[in-house]
């Protein structure tokens, strides 16, 4: 059980940014990543279809023998979470919680902010999930800004282009005229961690939150729990990840190596649509 690999999946190549926690956290670990590429985003998708999409992501990674699911991808953790728990044996962590947690414990003027794409704010998870951990204390008030260029920004590896330097300044000022005092801002889409370092200059007084970072500590935790973690070695291996997409765009393996900082070699073509969760 120990060796089994830890399943990944995203809508495209975001969740990727979660893969690269993961691995940061958990060299020794395997994984399958799963891009379901052929019907990306997923944002703009009735809850229906991404629940649907979902759990034939996860019967996928299920036939893989994964022992942890990562649901690295906000809009499926916002509406699909609950239902993939429901349906299956293995622990599966999402991108809401983990985050929401990080900031109630990061905020000291109790203005959080959230950004993300229209899909996931338009959820309102990220308020529904920092209530809930809230439980009865007064709850931090939460402003959430839809960000959605700087998705095409980050594939197109325009990390610190002027183009998106400016498009940063705009959203930000827009988020930030509702309250001077945000302390803490989720990045609250898998794309946004690669933004770091020119939200940091934009934001210098201001905790990023980066959802795959806090996803992967609690994916840690709980393979420890359930006495699963891959023993540790003494040597470096190159990182053992097997990729599988539903399509393979022409630009994976440059934006891959771009969110990893290491090579992909290869790459499988998988169908999906014909499975299911149940």
């Amino acid at each position: 059980m120990n060796t089994r690999p830890i399943g990944v999946f995203d809508s495209g190549v975001g969740g990727l940014s979660v893969l690269r926690e993961l691995l940061r956290l958990m060299p020794d670990e395997s994984y399958v990543y799963l891009g379901d590429s052929a019907r990306v985003p997923y944002g703009t998708k009735s809850a229906e279809t991404v629940r649907l999409f979902a759990g034939q992501c996860t019967r996928f990674l299920l036939d893989q023998g994964v022992k942890l699911i990562v649901v690295a991808c906000n809009t499926a953790s916002a509406v699909a979470l609950d239902e993939i728990r429901a349906a299956v044996d293995v622990p599966v962590v999402g991108m809401i919680e983990p985050a929401a947690a990080a900031a109630l414990r990061s905020t000291r003027s109790g203005q959080i902010g959230v950004i993300g794409t229209r899909g996931t704010v338009n959820s309102r998870a990220y308020p529904v999930a920092i209530q809930a951990l809230n439980g009865s204390a007064p709850a931090p008030t939460v402003h959430s800004f839809a960000c959605p260029l700087f998705v095409p920004l980050v594939e197109e590896g325009w990390i610190d282009h002027p183009a998106t330097r400016l498009v940063a300044k705009d959203y930000l000022s827009e988020l930030f005229s509702a309250s001077d005092t945000i302390d803490t801002l989720v990045l609250g889409c898998t794309h946004y961690p690669l933004l770091k370092p020119l939200l940091h200059a934009l934001l210098p007084n201001v905790r990023l939150i980066d959802c795959g970072e806090y996803a992967a500590h609690v994916a840690q935790t709980l393979l420890a729990q359930h006495d699963t973690l891959t023993p540790q070695t003494t040597h470096a291996d190159a990182p053992r990840v097997r990729f599988c997409l539903t399509d393979v765009p022409p630009a994976f393996v440059a934006i891959a190596e771009r969110f990893l900082g290491f090579g992909v070699a290869d790459v499988e073509r998988v169908g999906i649509d014909h499975l299911e969760i149940t």
